[in-house]
């Protein structure tokens, strides 16, 4: 593809689908990167970082191909460290002793220190520090947004490794970014003016958003690790008749569809011992479970939009394999005995 075409690509991939894929997993950072203050100012600056990231990311993967790809333990982590910072966020919010050592906003009843009260050494430096920290957090946060990507993200760093150029590369991945961004702005925007009418009055609340994206956060990041069970139900017997089968050469097949809104069956049971292949399908497809992850065999598949991917899982022992959208949001498993 040409670079015209790889731009085209990317921002298209981003238009379209990417803005409310990406938003429903980075909504978390972009309201950490407004909550000292709306405008657009720091929604500028968080949408900045986040295409200079994403462009750096692209040529990478463009010039080194899949070798700079984390894997799906690494992501997992990446976003359990994220789920942390938000947690912080909230506990900031909510004046949790702690947590103060994070950037806050001084309210205008909030007495200033003695040492930095006008004429006194040192007035200018505990006033001029956390304002320029929370000038940083916005392009600190933007900039994250490349560790927690969507499964959209994910489908444009494969078109990315595919260009074999970082320009191309980096044209794809900027592009996406580029797609995405009118929807995270006008979100951002809406965020920074309901955190401005709620600040003051219903001042847990933003502090409770922040919180709940935190948590869905680290349940993603401990699936997408392989830390955290999928469910310990089995496939019922006529669940199992549906969707494994065993074709003529004695190979049995295991048939797992990648909906918008997750995988069916969620839970299958198959046979141990045995040479297994399993078939994800799709039709019509474009959320998160068309990036396919095996946390334990850090396994990454991008799923056409529609078609059958073939993965052959060699003669599994008894026990259970966990799968999960690359994500970390849609769990389910394979339970061989």
């Amino acid at each position: 593809m040409d670079i015209t075409a790889l731009f085209l690509a990317g921002a298209g991939m981003g238009l379209t689908a990417g803005g409310t894929t990406c938003a429903a997993v980075q909504f978390g950072l972009l309201t950490g990167a407004i909550r000292d203050g709306g405008g657009p100012r720091p929604v500028a600056s968080f949408l900045t970082a986040k295409l200079a990231s994403h462009t750096v990311l692209g040529a990478l993967l463009g010039l080194a191909g899949g070798a700079v790809q984390p894997g799906p333990r690494v992501r997992g982590a990446l976003l359990t460290a994220a789920a942390l910072v938000l947690a912080l966020f909230a506990l900031d919010l909510l004046g949790f002793g702690p947590a103060r050592r994070l950037p806050r906003r001084r309210s205008a009843a909030e007495p200033v220190p003695a040492e930095g009260r006008a004429g006194l050494p040192g007035h200018c430096a505990p006033s001029m520090r956390p304002q320029t920290r929370r000038r940083r957090r916005p392009w600190a946060l933007g900039a994250a947004t490349v560790l927690v990507p969507c499964g959209l993200t994910l489908s444009a760093e494969l078109l990315a490794v595919t260009s074999r150029s970082a320009l191309g590369g980096a044209v794809v991945m900027g592009a996406f970014v580029l797609g995405t961004a009118p929807l995270f702005g006008l979100a951002g925007l809406a965020a920074g003016r309901v955190l401005a009418v709620l600040r003051g009055r219903l001042a847990a609340l933003p502090a409770l958003v922040l919180v709940v994206a935190a948590g869905w956060t680290l349940l993603s990041g401990l699936r997408l690790g392989g830390r955290l069970p999928s469910g310990g139900g089995t496939a019922s017997a006529a669940d199992s008749a549906r969707f494994v089968r065993t074709d003529a050469s004695g190979t049995q097949v295991v048939t797992v569809w990648a909906l918008d809104q997750g995988y069916r069956p969620a839970l299958a049971t198959a046979r141990a011992g045995v040479p297994t292949v399993l078939v994800l399908r799709t039709h019509g497809t474009r959320g998160h479970t068309r990036a396919f992850t095996i946390p334990g065999r850090g396994k990454d598949v991008i799923l056409p939009e529609n078609g059958d991917t073939r993965i052959d899982l060699g003669t599994p022992g008894p026990g259970r394999m966990r799968f999960v959208c690359a994500s970390g949001h849609f769990p389910g498993a394979i339970t061989f005995q």
